[in-house]
C-alpha cells in the first residue's frame, strides 16, 4: 500500500515532466533548509560583526600604546604675583598678565587592570552577537518546513487525485457506449461526467496550492524550482525514535543564552578592575612665556615627566550597583531559558502526540482503504450488471478515494509532524 501512495504521489508530476520536458530535481527538506539559511541576508551579520570587533579590539589593544596629545592656551589677567620690593640697582621683574603656552604630552599606560577585561568584554560581546544571529536564522526552518509540507500534501492528494480520475474516464466511456447501444439513459453518463469534472477541478485547485507553496520554496532558497520538480518526503521515524524520551539542549536558543551570560559574567570583572588603580607615565614638552619661571618675561622651551597613580577607592556605591545590576541580569536571562525550556517542552508533547495518532491512524487507513476498495470492486461488479446506477456506483468511488486522500493526508502530516518535533529540540535533518 505505501509503494503504491508513493506511485500515486509522483504519477501526476512525472506525466507532467513528460510534457515539459523531463524532471528537473527532486527537492529534499534538508537541502531547502541549508539553501534558506545559506541565502538569506541576516547571514552576512556574522562577517560583519568579527570585521567590527576586530576594530574595536584593536582600538582596546592601541590603549597600551604611547599617546601623544597637543595642548596651547593664550590668555589675559587681571593681575600677575611680584615682589613688593625695591633695592638698590636690583630690577626685580615684574610677570606679563598675557601667557602663552603650547605643550606636547606624552602618556604612556604602565598598569591598567581594565586593558585585558575590556578585551573578554568584546569578545564576549561578538559571541553573543553571533548566536543571536543563529537563532534568527533557525527560525527560517519553520518557515521552509511549512511551505515543503504544504506542497507535498498538495502533491500527494493530487496524485490519489489523477488515479482516481482515469477510472472514472474508463467508466465514463463504458456508460456512454451504453447511451449509444440505449441500454442506459443519458443521466448515468451525466452523472459520471459531473464527477469527473469535479475532481478535475479539485485537481487544478491542488496544482494552484502546490505551484504557491514551491513559489515561497523558491522565494526562501534562491534556487530556480520548476513545477516538474518532486518532492522526497525524509525518512525521520529511525531519528525520531532514538531522540525520545530526552530534550537535547541544541536549539540555538540555548547557545544564546550560554553567551548572554559569559557576556554579563565579563562586564562584571570589568567593573571589578575599574575599581583598581592606574598607573601611567607623563612627559610635557613645551614652549611658551613665561614657561616654568614664572618670573621670565619672554618666550622659553621647557620639559617635565613623571608618574601618575589614578585610583577612586570610594565612588559612592556606583561599583557595587553596576554588579547588582549585571546580577539582575543573569537572573532575567536564566528566566527566559527557563520560559523557553518549558514552551518547549510543550511543543514537544504535543508532536509526540500527533506522530504517535498519525502512526496508529495509518494502520486503520489501510484497513479501511482496503474495505472501501471491496465494497465498490462490488459495486462495480453490480454497476456492470446493471444492478446499481451510476449515481450509487459513483459514490462508492469517492468513498475510496476519500480514504485514500486521508492516508495521503496522514502520510505528510507524520513527516511534517517528526520534522516539527525534531526542529523543536534542535536536531538537524540527515542528508
Amino acid at each position: 500500500m505505501i509503494a503504491r501512495v508513493a506511485a500515486l504521489v509522483i504519477l501526476p508530476i512525472a506525466v507532467a515532466a513528460a510534457q515539459r520536458g523531463g524532471p528537473r530535481d527532486t527537492l529534499r527538506l534538508v537541502d531547502l533548509q541549508q539553501a534558506a539559511r545559506r541565502i538569506d541576508p541576516r547571514a552576512q551579520q556574522v562577517a560583519l560583526e568579527r570585521q567590527a570587533s576586530a576594530l574595536r579590539l584593536r582600538s582596546i589593544a592601541a590603549d597600551r600604546l604611547p599617546s601623544l596629545n597637543a595642548d596651547g592656551t593664550a590668555q589675559y589677567q587681571s593681575a600677575v604675583t611680584f615682589i613688593p620690593i625695591q633695592l638698590p640697582n636690583v630690577s626685580v621683574p615684574i610677570p606679563p598678565k598675557d601667557r602663552y603656552d603650547a605643550q606636547l604630552i606624552a602618556q604612556q599606560r604602565l598598569i591598567d587592570p581594565t586593558l585585558g577585561p575590556r578585551a573578554n568584554v568584546e569578545r564576549a560581546s561578538l559571541a553573543a552577537s553571533e548566536a543571536h544571529v543563529q537563532t534568527t536564522l533557525y527560525s527560517l526552518r519553520d518557515e521552509v518546513d511549512e511551505a515543503f509540507f504544504s506542497a507535498a500534501l498538495a502533491q500527494a492528494r493530487a496524485g490519489e487525485l489523477t488515479a482516481a480520475i482515469s477510472d472514472l474516464e474508463a467508466q465514463l466511456r463504458v456508460a456512454r457506449a451504453r447511451v449509444r447501444e440505449g441500454t442506459a439513459l443519458q443521466s448515468e453518463a451525466a452523472t459520471i461526467e459531473a464527477e469527473l469534472l469535479r475532481r478535475r477541478q479539485d485537481q487544478t485547485d491542488l496544482t494552484a496550492t502546490r505551484d504557491a507553496s514551491l513559489a515561497v520554496l523558491a522565494s526562501l532558497t534562491g534556487r530556480a524550482i520548476s513545477p516538474t520538480d518532486t518532492l522526497a518526503l525524509p525518512d525521520l521515524a529511525p531519528i525520531v525514535a532514538a531522540s525520545r524520551g530526552s530534550l537535547p539542549r541544541q536549539r540555538p536558543e540555548y547557545a544564546e543564552f550560554a553567551r548572554t551570560r559569559d557576556q554579563l559574567a565579563a562586564q562584571e570583572r570589568l567593573v571589578a578592575a575599574q575599581a583598581r588603580p592606574r598607573v601611567s607615565a607623563f612627559a610635557h614638552f613645551g614652549y611658551g612665556k613665561p614657561g616654568l619661571n614664572v618670573l621670565a618675561t619672554n618666550f622659553n622651551a621647557y620639559w617635565l615627566g613623571g608618574v601618575e597613580v589614578q585610583w577612586a577607592p570610594w565612588t559612592w556605591g556606583t561599583n557595587q550597583r553596576d554588579r547588582e545590576v549585571l546580577a539582575v541580569q543573569q537572573l532575567v536571562v536564566a528566566t527566559n531559558e527557563a520560559a523557553f525550556t518549558a514552551v518547549t517542552e510543550r511543543i514537544v508533547d504535543r508532536s509526540l502526540a500527533d506522530i504517535d495518532r498519525l502512526t496508529a491512524s495509518l494502520g486503520t487507513d489501510d484497513t479501511i482503504i482496503a474495505l472501501r476498495e471491496r465494497i465498490e470492486r462490488e459495486t462495480q461488479h453490480r454497476y456492470d450488471e446493471a444492478v446499481v446506477t451510476a449515481s450509487e456506483y459513483v459514490d462508492r468511488q469517492n468513498d475510496v478515494l476519500a480514504a485514500r486522500l486521508t492516508r495521503a493526508s496522514h502520510e505528510v502530516e507524520l513527516a511534517q509532524a517528526r520534522a516539527r518535533y525534531l526542529a523543536t529540540i534542535g536536531v538537524e535533518l540527515p542528508r
